[in-house]
């Protein structure tokens, strides 16, 4: 491996750089007839180039960015110089702030982001527990009957519980649940859509007219006042910018909300899936947390808050992140011209042996014993990091949180059968479904 392009790599200094080193031509052109997944292109670049590495999987070089420090250079210390191209999910969430870019993207940012920090944050608090004792009440059902549940369904169930209920103020019903179940059917189907836009759009239309409708709804009652039993939600806030701010048009709250809704539930439940499968393959990770502290202790907390963070580290909620260089830099020492596509992996700079010992290993201590986990901030980064890092993370860490106080000391899933394979789209996903019944337990 290149270690020249780890952290001793040279430092940004006009007149040092040199060119990218890139893959040989036949390590792609075995991957290609392989028909392999593009994870395991960028994990054989990363192995025998280094954590700054070129590749050409068409005409256009790429560049694959692991390395801490080259991360954080892209990511946080100079986004103006790597900006997004057009957001993959445009297609389902439109203008959202997720895909926005500019002075469009600082506004609605600087609008959101109060709703998801400090005094923001607690004002959804109940509404979280809320959906985590409906989940609770539920599973103490499935614990009495012996009735079957899939985990993942169930984990996207709460999670599309606790976001809708932040957004409009009413716990999720079944129809509703129904309806929204079309936001995962197209996010799933994005990575697999036409290239020409109009095509997309007729592929998955059907599933978009019933998001459409159901945000229309939402948006409506928000205009006329109408608030659900928690009083009002996120939805709220965005119809009344409305009245000050001529850009936040109905279509542009349409496209918040599903924004939240796409981004608020399926990383979560993807999260906590994965979760529920590595406890069972690690049952000890689990006694450790639930011996850490007594219920409701910070101890136990933090424990939980462990089991979650390196589920994270795994299967980070967004395991490639695209950028483009819009002018010309020099990344660790290398130079790199503007308009090459960057592909900055958290899911490899996480499975990294250098900055991981072991990385294979689901080990929560990781991130409770001193020095567990590398102090570098391009080491782990989940949500992203920079300006641009992911808006609801406290609010998808507080609500894994709460969830697994509620169930863990209660309940342990044993699974019939579960997923042997991922699938790598805007998430990584199990692939297929983790069915199981549930015994009640002592903690």
């Amino acid at each position: 491996m290149d270690t020249e392009a780890g952290l001793g790599a040279l430092p940004d200094v006009p007149g040092t750089e040199r060119p990218v080193p890139e893959a040989e031509p036949g390590l792609v052109q075995r991957w290609h007839a392989e028909g392999g997944e593009l994870v395991d292109l960028l994990a054989q670049v990363r192995e025998r180039v280094g954590g700054v590495a070129a590749f050409r999987a068409g005409p256009a070089r790429t560049i694959l960015v692991t390395d801490p420090t080259a991360v954080q250079h892209v990511l946080a210390r100079h986004p103006e110089r790597y900006v997004k191209r057009s957001h993959r999910a445009r297609l389902l969430i439109g203008d959202g702030v997720m895909a926005a870019t500019g002075t469009a993207w600082k506004r609605q940012r600087r609008l959101l982001q109060s709703q998801f920090t400090g005094t923001g944050m607690r004002r959804y608090e109940h509404r979280i527990t809320a959906a985590a004792r409906t989940t609770a009440e539920r599973w103490d059902g499935y614990a009495r009957t012996g009735q079957a549940l899939d985990v993942g369904q169930e984990m996207h169930r709460f999670a599309l519980d606790a976001i809708w209920r932040s957004l409009t103020g009413h716990p999720l019903d079944d129809e509703t649940e129904r309806e929204l179940a079309a936001v995962e059917a197209v996010a799933a189907a994005i990575p697999t859509l036409p290239a020409d836009v109009t095509e997309a759009q007729d592929t998955v239309a059907a599933d978009l007219a019933r998001i459409d409708a159901v945000a229309r709804r939402a948006v409506e009652a928000a205009h006329s006042g109408a608030a659900g039993p928690d009083g009002p939600g996120l939805v709220h806030v965005l119809t009344d910018a409305s009245t000050e701010r001529p850009e936040y048009t109905d279509q542009l709250i349409r496209d918040e909300l599903v924004t939240l809704l796409a981004a608020g539930h399926e990383t979560t439940a993807t999260t906590l899936t994965w979760l529920y499968l590595l406890l069972d393959r690690h049952p000890v990770a689990r006694e450790q947390a639930l011996a850490a502290g007594g219920e409701g202790s910070p101890e136990r907390r933090q424990a939980i808050q462990a089991l979650v963070h390196e589920t994270l580290r795994l299967y980070p909620s967004a395991w490639l992140l695209p950028r483009r260089a819009a002018e010309d830099d020099i990344l660790a020492g290398y130079s790199v011209e503007a308009d090459t596509d960057i592909l900055v992996c958290p899911y490899l700079t996480h499975r990294d042996p250098e900055l991981w010992p072991d990385p294979e290993h689901f080990d929560p201590r990781r991130f409770t014993a001193p020095d567990g986990r590398p102090a570098h901030p391009g080491a782990y980064f989940p949500f992203g990091i920079g300006p641009r890092a992911c808006l609801g993370l406290q609010f998808a860490l507080r609500e894994s949180t709460v969830l697994l106080e509620h169930l863990l000391p209660a309940y342990t899933p044993t699974f019939s059968s579960t997923p042997t394979t991922a699938e790598y789209g805007i998430t990584v996903r199990p692939g297929g479904p983790a069915p199981a019944t549930l015994a009640p337990l002592r903690a």
